[in-house]
C-alpha cells in the first residue's frame, strides 16, 4: 500500500486546496505540521526534500512531490476516480484556467512570503497591504464570477481541481475581509463545496494545531 505523507500549514491555501483533493479520493494521509510561522519550512531537514522550502509537500513513498498543482495532478493520475481534471482537451483546458486563476493569478501575490516582504522590507502600513489583497483577490474572482456556469460547482455536475482552488481562496477573502457581494455564483459554489465532507474534513479548522 502505498504510504502518503502530506507536509502542511494548516492556514496555508495551497495545502489546503491539495487537502480537499486528497479527501475527494478518499485516500489515507498522514500529516506532518510545518509552522510557517516558526520557519520550520525552511530548517535544513525540510530543504533536503524541498529546496524551494514552500508548503504543501507530498512525500510518495519517500519520494517528495512539491507544488501544490503538481502534487494535484500526481493524486488524479495516480487515482483517476473521480476524475479532478477532465481527459477530454477542451474540458480540461477549462478546469485549469479556471484553477490557475487562482494558482497563478491571485494565490502567489498574496501569500505569507510576499506579504512579509510588503510589510517587512517595503515598509507598507496594513492598511496599504489589506488594500493590496482585495485588488488582486478582486480581479481574479472577477473572471471566475465570469467564468462559472450555472451547474453546481465551478467545475461542473462534480469538483474539480478548480473548486479544490476556488474553496481556499474563498477562506482568504474572508479572513482578510474582502466583499463578496459582487460574487453570488462563487459564494453559491463555496457553499456547495462546503456541504461535501471532503471539503469540511480540509478545512483549516478542522485541522489546525490544538
Amino acid at each position: 500500500m502505498t504510504k502518503l505523507v502530506l507536509h502542511d500549514y494548516f492556514r496555508s491555501s495551497a495545502s489546503f486546496r491539495v487537502r480537499i483533493a486528497l479527501q475527494l479520493k478518499g485516500l489515507e494521509f498522514e500529516r506532518v505540521e510545518i509552522s510557517l510561522i516558526a520557519g520550520e519550512q525552511k530548517s535544513d531537514a525540510y530543504l533536503a526534500q524541498n529546496a524551494q522550502g514552500f508548503v504543501p509537500m507530498l512525500v510518495v513513498d519517500g519520494e517528495p512531490i512539491i507544488q501544490s498543482m503538481a502534487i494535484m495532478d500526481w493524486i488524479d493520475r495516480a487515482y483517476p476516480e473521480p476524475r479532478l481534471i477532465p481527459d477530454e482537451a477542451m474540458p480540461r483546458a477549462v478546469a485549469l484556467a479556471q484553477a490557475q486563476v487562482i494558482a497563478s493569478d491571485i494565490h502567489p501575490l498574496n501569500n505569507l512570503r510576499v506579504l512579509k516582504y510588503l510589510t517587512r522590507d517595503l515598509g507598507l502600513n496594513e492598511q496599504t497591504k489589506d488594500r493590496w489583497i482585495a485588488t488582486w483577490i478582486a480581479q481574479g474572482f472577477e473572471a471566475l464570477e465570469a467564468m462559472a456556469g450555472e451547474r453546481r460547482y465551478l467545475g461542473g455536475d462534480t469538483p474539480s481541481i478548480a473548486d479544490c482552488c476556488l474553496v481556499p481562496q474563498m477562506y482568504n477573502a474572508r479572513r482578510f475581509e474582502v466583499p463578496l457581494d459582487a460574487y453570488p455564483r462563487l459564494v453559491e459554489i463555496d457553499a456547495a463545496c462546503m456541504e461535501l465532507d471532503a471539503f469540511r474534513n480540509a478545512h483549516p479548522d478542522a485541522v489546525k494545531p490544538a
